[in-house]
């Protein structure tokens, strides 16, 4: 008899914490769902963006964060597949990535039927420009190509630089690159004298700098993303050529410097402030930011490991951290009223100081950073020194 009322008096109590846990409000879970290109040619971008990840806050306004991390190895029909599955299966409440450019546009038709704010850390305009009803579910955070084409433009042009050869990827970001630098090259009454497409798995470029070199530019711009940007510049110094030689936003990472080797030297890059924190000026304003996210990357990966896209996946962090509990205030995590709230907040992003500028969105402007986000650096003893003179 005592052990039947003990285990009638345990199943009773056991009923009351059920139903007193069930009469509490369930802490709402907000699910971020990201798509990084970890292996594949733009693994040396997708590695930095997927260690900043672990950097970014379990919870936030009181709130746990889910992060649902995926590779598309990028690859664009994978990182279609994962964005499917992020709003299909695990009804995310935003999108934080692709890697590269192609990868971004490819997802923007997913994202926009699913109304699921996306936050891309590929760089062409083309992600968020035109704006349209696709692309106001869309925001990024690296740099414009317009903005780093018009500091590249500029550091020829004063440096007595008239004829200039371009050498890109065949793809999206290549095509948008070409498009921008046209613009500005005239403007500062540059000739591009060669145009030149490459891709990014080629292991050979042979043919296309030798015609080049024999178009005899004063400057080439070589326009890549990661590693395999490394592979025209080293050709282009066992080629002979003596010229200036400029890279885009795309490189900055210490792959890149360890792939490119001696050959990288002298080069000339755009970049934002977070790659040469340390040597900026204390009146930079995006200093202190920069130097945050560069100081809690290497303590937990190691001195010297720090890079420019890493820093974009930060900044989307940022963007999340100021937005949500806006969100928060209007509509639960799960439901198409708290995604439609929180892409109303991202889009509404003021002053926020990030790792590579100053934020300030608009309903027509999904990036909303300025000149304050980009710095001109150059390669010096095989690594990155700020070139405030130029």
């Amino acid at each position: 008899m005592n052990v039947m009322h003990t285990n009638r008096t345990l199943g009773l109590l056991a009923a009351l914490v059920a139903t007193a846990l069930a009469a509490l409000p369930a802490q709402a879970q907000i699910k971020v769902g990201v798509t990084l290109s970890t292996t594949g040619p733009a693994a040396s971008l997708g590695v930095p963006e997927r260690n900043t990840i672990d950097l970014l806050p379990q919870t936030i306004a009181g709130q746990r964060i889910t992060y649902i991390v995926l590779d598309d190895a990028s690859d664009t029909t994978t990182a279609v597949t994962n964005t499917r599955k992020f709003v299909t299966e695990e009804n995310v409440d935003v999108v934080i990535g692709p890697t590269i450019t192609p990868n971004a546009l490819a997802m923007i038709n997913v994202v926009s039927e699913a109304k699921t704010p996306m936050i891309a850390l590929a760089a062409s305009a083309a992600i968020i420009s035109p704006m349209d009803a696709r692309r106001q579910w869309v925001f990024k955070t690296p740099q414009d190509d317009i903005q780093m084409a018009t500091a590249i433009a500029a550091h020829m042009s004063n440096r007595g630089i008239r004829r200039v050869a371009f050498i890109g990827f065949a793809d999206a970001y290549g095509e948008g690159w070409w498009q921008e630098f046209n613009k500005v090259a005239s403007i500062q009454r540059l000739e591009i004298v060669a145009n030149e497409r490459y891709n990014r798995t080629d292991t050979s470029v042979t043919g296309q700098v030798l015609k080049v070199i024999a178009s005899r530019p004063d400057a080439v711009l070589i326009v890549g993303a990661g590693t395999p940007a490394a592979l025209p510049h080293k050709s282009l110094k066992e080629r002979g050529y003596a010229g200036a030689i400029y890279q885009t936003h795309g490189v900055a990472n210490n792959d890149f410097l360890r792939v490119g080797g001696k050959d990288l030297e002298g080069a000339f890059l755009p970049t934002g402030p977070v790659v040469v924190a340390r040597q900026l000026p204390d009146s930079n304003p995006v200093k202190a930011t920069a130097l945050d996210y560069v100081n809690r990357y290497e303590a937990r990966y190691g001195k010297g490991t720090v890079s420019a896209f890493g820093a974009h996946a930060w900044d989307a962090g940022l963007i999340l951290q100021k937005a949500l509990p806006a969100a928060l205030a209007r509509a639960k995590p799960g439901t198409a009223e708290f995604r439609a709230a929180l892409r109303e907040a991202i889009e509404s992003t003021r002053n926020l100081v990030g790792a590579h500028g100053v934020f300030n969105m608009s309903p027509t402007d999904h990036l909303g950073l300025d000149q304050r986000a980009r710095v001109m650096a150059t390669v010096k003893d095989g690594t990155w020194a700020y070139s405030p003179a130029d």
